[in-house]
């Protein structure tokens, strides 16, 4: 009864997520086409420091005016929205589609000292702020200084032309005008106008405008690309020859040992990684936390093997929020994943306790992700930043957390341990542990793990600075493809370096090749984090406590993720590479 009751939960709480969770096609009330005269909303954003992306506030916490126009359709906001602060707010202005406006002031604004010093300041911190027509972004500049920096002006004139084909919207641009000096106690007309053109693009291409192919497809990706092939290869290469020596070597002295001499024998394996057969399937230290950390893993493989195969098949840079809310979507509905093999792992090495194990693996990688948004959140509170998740937002995460996520991972969990939870290692495990001998500085787990994430970071570290600067500066990340290979590239490698770092260890005849396995692996993160560290201080210019706290926070809960993905990739290559060695060879 108990699976069943698991699976009810499970149904039940993927429909809580389908409520939680609009489709991220509908991110407004509009469906984007228009009747002539009919309404079209003009929502005014965020507004904030150039250099710092994630720093912003409500448009209208600056003093402009609104217009107005009060009564507008209902704005629906997403999950994704919400946690990325998104903050639309109506402009006020009445624009009707194909109905062509000439300047018209829509508001005034009373200029006294306070107004004026906000002004100034958001001039002088190059405050640019964020408008949506139809979900196409519009970006302005709120004003200007003279060159000696002592008078500050205000753009006060929006003149927008907005092109349409049939009874969509394709194209929209936005040109300030009407500089006007900011002085105190005095009055300043805001005005706009709108007109519309015909345009040939295509409702499906109206975003390419956006995207920036001279920068994504340079040849500087392409050449890295490449670069990572062939490291692909050689790295394939050697682990095949590895695999074929050692077992050709195994089964040659197996098959004609009398025709071995002593010197053949001292120089053979037999001093080596077989001497630990009675050891190699040892459970490993802490086994609750390794097997929470390895389901953890392949749930985010999972998770971004599938967001880049949506991603590639749907623009989904098209609609606001809709990446983060897919994530949290395929995240929530992968949670079996994380439970069958956490599960199934720590049933093989006999764990006991597979309650508390399934709960540490359900929330390790939220706790970590909630925990940091949460430290953040008062750093956005202290600043009034649109960046501040609303308390709602946070019911409804946690709602996920656990109505879908926990009742998901029982399933797994159930469904791991009944199925391959039995362990069935090819070698007898020994009652005592075999004293582990002394070796060479090099051949230490902990050198080995430093050592071991260095190729795969170098496999992926200019894809890095591509998604840094889409996520960290004002570029749209529209090359899935190349995000597919990298992965693919980095789960090769991953792969190949722990087969030959753990063929190592246990020719040293070190046994402990669970940990070693996943951390020089995991250890790819530290490099990752360390790039980000470069990335801040001589690609960027963002500086103050709120960006400086969102940009490490969240590159650390970035780097660890990645780290968790890593390190199971790793594992699971080794344990396949370790279980075929020990099976195909003849133990006395």
């Amino acid at each position: 009864m108990e699976p069943r009751r698991g699976v009810a939960r499970a149904a039940a709480a993927v429909a809580l997520l389908l409520l939680l969770l609009p489709p991220p096609g509908r991110a407004d009330e509009h469906d984007h086409t228009y009747q002539d005269k009919e309404e079209v909303v003009l929502w005014m954003n965020t507004v904030g420091p150039y250099h710092n992306r994630q720093e912003t506030y409500k448009y209208f916490s600056l003093p402009f005016c609104v217009g107005s126009k009060k009564s507008i359709s209902h704005y629906h906001e997403t999950l994704g929205e919400a946690l990325q602060g998104v903050e639309l707010e109506f402009s006020g202005l009445d624009i009707k589609f194909k109905a062509d406006d000439v300047q018209t002031n829509y508001c005034e604004i009373d200029l006294d000292k306070a107004k004026r010093d906000a002004f100034v300041y958001a001039i002088k911190n190059h405050y640019w702020y964020q408008m949506y027509i139809d979900d196409l972004p519009i970006w302005g500049i709120v004003g200007e200084a003279d060159e000696d920096a002592e008078d500050y002006y205000l753009w006060t004139y929006k003149r927008l032309e907005i092109g349409f084909n049939g009874n969509r919207i394709v194209d929209v641009n936005l040109t300030s005008e009407g500089k006007v000096k900011l002085i105190a106690n005095t009055k300043i007309s805001m005005s706009y106008s709108v007109k519309w053109k015909k345009s040939d693009i295509k409702f499906e291409d109206r975003f390419d405008k956006y995207l920036d192919p001279s920068f994504f497809q340079h040849r500087i990706h392409w050449f890295s690309i490449f670069n990572s092939f062939m490291m692909v290869i050689f790295l394939v290469g050697l682990v095949s020859m590895i695999l074929m020596r050692t077992l050709r070597k195994d089964y040659a002295r197996y098959s004609k040992e009398e025709e071995m001499d002593d010197m053949d024998r001292d120089l053979g394996d037999e001093y080596g990684w077989k001497q630990v057969h009675g050891d190699v399937f040892r459970p490993s230290s802490h086994p609750l936390i390794f097997s929470s950390l390895i389901g953890s893993g392949c749930q985010i493989f999972a998770v971004s093997f599938i967001v880049i195969i949506v991603a590639m098949i749907e623009d989904l840079y098209t609609e606001r929020g809709s990446m983060l809310s897919t994530a949290i979507f395929v995240y929530a509905a992968t949670s079996p994943v994380n439970g069958y093999f956490g599960g199934s792992l720590y049933a093989r090495q006999g764990g006991r306790r597979w309650i508390k194990q399934m709960f540490v693996g359900a929330f390790l990688v939220p706790a970590m992700v909630c925990g940091t948004a949460f430290f953040i959140n008062f750093i956005a509170i202290y600043y009034h930043a649109s960046r501040a998740i609303p308390f709602g937002t946070m019911v409804a995460v946690c709602c996920i957390c656990f109505f879908v996520i926990l009742p998901l991972n029982l399933v797994g969990t159930i469904l791991g341990r009944n199925l391959s939870g039995q362990p069935n290692f090819p070698c007898r495990v020994n009652a005592v542990p075999r004293p582990i001998p002394e070796k060479k500085w090099f051949m230490e787990p902990a050198v080995i793990v430093c050592l071991g994430g260095i190729l795969p970071f170098g496999s992926i570290f200019i894809e890095m600075y591509f998604i840094f600067t889409s996520f960290w500066a004002y570029k749209i990340y529209y090359v899935y493809g190349f995000m597919m290979l990298v992965l693919v590239i980095l789960c090769i490698v991953t792969v190949c370096v722990t087969i030959v770092c753990t063929y190592f260890l246990l020719n040293a005849e070190d046994y402990r090749w669970q940990w070693t396995s996943f951390l020089s692996a995991a250890s790819t993160a530290i490099y990752v984090y360390m790039y980000s560290f470069y990335y801040y201080f001589f690609k960027t210019k963002m500086y103050g406590l709120f960006q400086t706290a969102f940009y490490f926070g969240y590159m650390a809960v970035f780097s660890t993720a990645l780290g968790i993905m890593c390190g199971a990739i790793g594992y699971m290559g080794t344990s396949a590479f370790v279980r075929k060695i020990y099976t195909n060879v003849k133990i006395d």
